[in-house]
């Protein structure tokens, strides 16, 4: 049968051991106040107490053991430095894995692999490439390669010539008995041994008092049977071994006998055998005896635990350590991302010039950004209509100058696959959507629950007809008025309901309708009391109120929403739901962002065109714009910022710019206008 029972600390067995002596009584749970769990001869991790749990309290379990590495801070890198490796791996075979995965692009980041391990220490770095993050590269390897693995804990032993599945409790009380058996058989040996050697040392102690007639007898005596007879026979009466004994002595050893040596040696055994008497005679002294010899052992063998008993991040969340602090996410049309504390940015008046929010390559652009909050989910929609979810905490958070991680070390994007849309979600609630809006008006809604997926590759968001692409996601209840603006201008305000539910890989029905080139821009959940912000390319904008807005039906092109002028703009880039007391960071096309009050723009009429929001050098237009959520109104550097989360559960990032591709065709679910 199989058996596969991990090692231990001697030390902690031993100290189990003897509590269990001094309490029989003592459960598996008790003895795991000193057996903590497993300890491997290689070190490493052991992540979790819930297969030590099991294993102890059922004799079954899984042990996920991981190896010890540390991220160390190079001058334009990172690498990743490999110490102490999980047991029965090798850092040869953990080398080989590594090498295979980044080939088979598993893994991304790693730039070279050297096992610099010598003289029983194991050393194995890993090069990061430049802006590969270390957290998550390490994250990779521990999911595809032999840097984590488990033990799969299968505790059965013969039990009196039975296998049997053991406890903890159970292990120990076996070996208990063992040793109990053990001790019992060895001193009744060491009994029978000292009671024969006193019997001789009796035997020659009347010896020497009678030592002359003896040798004479001896002497007298035919062969050695005879001579045996003799001394077994009145006046000597010796037993058969005592004559045997002084039979083997030559005459100069019978002569020189010493009659104190003998007489101690015979106390000796006498206080020997009185001591072996009382162990095999009384229990308790027995099992003293495997308790002083256990710890004998203890003292000259323990160690102290090679391998440490941490949290396992699949028990505890590893958002339970990271503060849930309000992050700034923006995104690079050449596929660079980060994360930005909203203290980078200072408040400034509206029209202000701004600060520089990146440092970007000639050919790249911002055109994207959003507000969130580290412990929340980004879904990031492709342009191949596919979906992926990350924490923001897993997004490497840089200065407000720095360009950025390349996206492909965060997401197994594909060589053509780019990024198009990019939304925040806290939770997935099973009453509520996601409802999708494209650039050519088609519009879907589907369960949040269907998103609800960590598939490293990715699910299917959405079939994209030919030459479309996301332009928003958001969270709605089912029930709520829906807001698409397109850039030219167009404001439609319909009712959800008018869109069933469909499944997640559905391509969607005909939200707006669209004349020539005109392109949707922005999708809101219409609001009453709230305004829509509207901003041109020009860095022109206004707030008109939602109620201003009236209900059309699916399908139709909507009202004015805003008036488009020279000078003012040529079309809208983005449209956003907003309140008064929320704020705006505005991005241009070369990467400068400013930061502003929604208060500081006008509200005005549907047909108005609006005031300059934005400054903007020659050639330069408004790339994105973000509402923030709440902060303090600090108005010098913002140093404390209130933790409050967003009005809207969801909200996506602007796009803006040329297409990027298109997505995957597939024939449309469009049930034509109704109004």
């Amino acid at each position: 049968m199989a058996t596969n029972i991990p090692p231990h600390n001697l030390g902690e067995v031993c100290d189990a051991v003897d509590h269990l002596i001094d309490h029989p009584e003592a459960t598996s749970d008790d003895l795991m106040a000193f057996v903590k769990g497993p300890d491997f001869p290689t070190g490493g991790l052991i992540m979790g107490r819930q297969g030590i749990l099991d294993a102890y309290r059922t004799g079954r379990g899984s042990l996920r053991m991981r190896a010890v590495a540390e991220i160390e801070e190079l001058r334009n890198s990172e690498q990743i430095i490999v110490t102490e490796i999980p047991y029965q791996t090798s850092v040869d075979a953990i080398e080989t894995k590594i090498a295979e995965v980044v080939e088979r692009k598993l893994v991304d980041g790693i730039r070279a692999v050297r096992n610099e391990s010598a003289k029983g220490e194991t050393r194995l770095v890993i090069e990061l490439k430049r802006d590969a993050p270390g957290f998550v590269v390490l994250n990779n390897l521990y999911k595809h390669t032999p840097l984590q693995t488990a033990f799969p804990v299968n505790m059965v032993a013969l039990i009196d010539g039975v296998p049997r599945t053991l406890d903890l409790r159970s292990a120990l009380v076996a070996y208990v008995d063992h040793q109990v058996e053990v001790i019992t058989r060895r001193s009744q040996y060491r009994l029978d041994k000292a009671q024969h050697d006193l019997h001789i040392n009796e035997g020659l102690l009347k010896a020497l008092d009678m030592i002359d007639e003896i040798i004479a007898t001896i002497r007298a005596s035919e062969d050695r049977p005879a001579a045996t007879t003799a001394l077994m026979a009145a006046p000597f009466e010796f037993s058969d071994l005592q004559a045997a004994r002084i039979l083997d002595l030559t005459l100069g050893r019978l002569t020189r006998l010493g009659r104190a040596d003998i007489e101690a040696e015979i106390e000796k055994l006498r206080a020997r055998i009185a001591e072996l008497e009382a162990i095999l005679g009384d229990d308790a002294v027995l099992r003293q005896v495997i308790k002083d010899e256990l710890r004998e052992i203890r003292d000259e063998f323990a160690t102290d635990r090679k391998s440490v008993l941490t949290i396992d991040h699949g028990e505890i969340d590893i958002e339970d350590l990271i503060d849930d602090e309000e992050l700034i996410v923006t995104l690079t049309r050449g596929g660079y991302v980060k994360s930005t504390s909203p203290r980078e940015f200072r408040l400034q008046a509206r029209g202000g010039r701004g600060v520089t929010g990146a440092s970007l390559k000639d050919d790249d652009d911002v055109w994207g950004m959003l507000t969130t909050t580290a412990h929340s989910y980004l879904l990031f929609f492709s342009n191949r209509g596919k979906v992926y979810r990350i924490k923001a905490h897993e997004i490497p958070m840089r200065d407000r100058t720095a360009r950025g991680t390349a996206l492909v070390n965060l997401l197994p994007l594909q060589a053509d696959e780019q990024i198009q849309a990019v939304i925040d979600t806290r939770d997935y609630e099973t009453s509520r959507f996601l409802f999708f809006a494209t650039r050519r008006g088609i519009v879907k809604k589907t369960r949040m629950t269907d998103y609800d997926s960590s598939r490293r590759d990715g699910l299917i968001a959405i079939n994209l007809r030919e030459d479309d692409e996301l332009v928003q996601v958001m969270a709605t209840s089912g029930d709520d008025d829906v807001l698409l603006v397109s850039k030219t201008g167009q404001t439609l305000r319909f009712d959800e309901n008018e869109v069933r539910s469909m499944g997640r890989t559905a391509s969607g029905v005909k939200g707006m309708r669209l004349r020539g080139d005109d392109l949707v821009v922005g999708c809101a959940v219409a609001q009453d009391g709230c305004d829509l912000l509207t901003i041109t390319d020009q860095g022109y904008g206004k707030r008109t109120s939602v109620a201003e807005f009236p209900r059309k039906g699916r399908g139709t092109m909507g009202v004015i929403g805003i008036k488009l002028v020279d000078g003012r703009g040529t079309e809208v880039v983005a449209a956003h739901q907003v309140s008064e007391s929320e704020e705006l960071i505005l991005v241009s096309s070369g990467g400068v962002l400013i930061r502003t009050r929604v208060a500081d723009v006008s509200q005005q009429g549907r047909s108005a065109s609006g005031v300059r929001v934005m400054n903007l050098d020659d050639a330069e237009t408004v790339a994105a714009v973000s509402p923030v959520v709440s902060v303090d109104d600090a108005l010098d550097e913002l140093d404390e910022l209130a933790a409050v989360a967003p009005a809207a559960e969801v909200a996506g990032p602007p796009v803006a710019g040329p297409s990027v591709g298109a997505g995957v065709p597939a024939d449309a679910d469009d049930e034509g206008p109704t109004g």
